[in-house]
């Protein structure tokens, strides 16, 4: 199986829509990141660990007790990986949008190099040409 050429792949990206929809991606990420750092991480109470069979109401009482300072452990765990996660994807918006700028840059220059060859090449030949003609 014959692997896509670069060039080609590179042809089929629709550019234009990249580069138009990557400010729109870096402020998403922003406006994610804001409304995540924004939030307060609220701090589990530290409770025992109730019997496996309550029997009973203060050890049913104990036993949910317990089962709320798990849950909000969890919770403030999940918060803080929400922050990390929110951090990255903003970090990588916005190095995804320089990257765009800079392939789009590239881009250009390619097609200026090309036109300049083609330019240069047309001019070689027509020289070419009258150099024998002579």
């Amino acid at each position: 199986m014959m692997a896509i050429p670069w060039l080609a792949v590179l042809k089929i990206v629709p550019w234009k829509e990249v580069i138009s929809n990557a400010p729109a991606v870096a402020d998403g990420a922003k406006k994610l990141w804001s409304s995540v750092g924004k939030k307060p991480v609220e701090q589990p109470a530290s409770a025992e660990r109730a019997a496996a069979r309550p029997q009973s109401d203060n050890e049913v009482i104990a036993a949910l007790q317990a089962r709320l300072v798990a849950t909000e452990a969890a919770t403030a765990d999940l918060h803080s990986q929400m922050l990390a996660s929110s951090e990255l994807i903003k970090t990588l918006a916005e190095q995804n949008t320089q990257l765009i700028k800079r392939v789009e840059a590239n881009r250009l220059r390619v097609v200026w190099l090309g036109a300049t060859t083609l330019v240069i090449g047309i001019v070689a030949v027509v020289g070419l040409v009258l150099l024998l003609l002579r």
